[in-house]
């Protein structure tokens, strides 16, 4: 599976009222590695920066005058993602800029364009209610080292949000089939496929003394992370299917 990890700095909080992006950034992550095909812009807003905006990027007015404007790396940025899940803490804000931006070269929404989103704000709030979960209190909370976070940047910030991200989902991996062996399956053609209802499969079920050892693993996990481990989170309820329509 391919996914990015995206992360934008604008140069205020609101896309509807003019506001730009100045910077993107992307990480990618193939079957949840690092493969160091990132993708970073810096942009030529067209506009000054609000003051607020400033102090979190520092990027000033004259560093951008130089750099190219939206239209002329979007092509390069939509390519990337075609296809992709998308990876973004607080997607609302950063989605609402990109589409803004798209909507301007009359091109559809952004996610569009991509094979899904993961909010990892929405996560942490499932996974840490009633606790801080802005990017910097993920780390501090998840061990992630942001010490050389001084200021904001895209690229940075996106980087961060993949540890953050891998951290959250530790040991998920081991709970779906591999990639590598979907896209073999994929490139090699049929695969028969064998019924088990011919063979009479025992049901194994842990012993009291193997589940309590179970809990206490989980216990010393909520511990150290100070909330609820995704082994711990209710499923969301399945919807019903509808029945299917009796043979003419």
């Amino acid at each position: 599976m391919r996914q990015l990890i995206l992360d934008t700095e604008t140069t205020g909080l609101n896309a509807k009222t003019g506001d730009r992006l100045l910077e993107i950034g992307c990480v990618e992550l193939v079957n949840r590695r690092l493969t160091g095909n990132n993708l970073h812009f810096y942009i030529n807003p067209e506009r000054d920066s609000d003051p607020g905006a400033l102090a979190v990027h520092g990027l000033t007015t004259e560093f951008l005058s130089d750099k190219p404007k939206f239209a002329e790396i979007a092509e390069e940025l939509r390519e990337y993602c075609r296809g992709a899940e998308i990876i973004i803490h607080n997607a609302a804000f950063d989605l609402g800029f990109l589409d803004m931006e798209f909507a301007r070269l009359g091109w559809p929404p952004f996610m569009e364009h991509c094979a899904g989103l993961i909010d990892t704000l929405v996560r942490a709030r499932e996974m840490f209610p009633g606790k801080r979960n802005s990017l910097d209190a993920l780390c501090d909370r998840l061990g992630v080292n942001n010490s050389h976070r001084t200021l904001h940047g895209a690229l940075l910030d996106a980087e961060l949000l993949a540890d953050v991200y891998l951290a959250m989902t530790r040991g998920q991996e081991s709970l779906v089939i591999d990639a590598n062996d979907a896209d073999d399956g994929a490139a090699g053609g049929h695969r028969e496929r064998i019924s088990l209802r011919q063979f009479d499969l025992p049901v194994i079920v842990a012993a009291a003394d193997e589940v309590a050892q179970h809990d206490d693993v989980l216990n010393g996990i909520d511990k150290g992370m100070k909330g609820t481990c995704v082994w711990r989170l209710e499923p969301a309820p399945a919807q019903a299917q509808p029945e299917a329509a009796p043979a003419a």
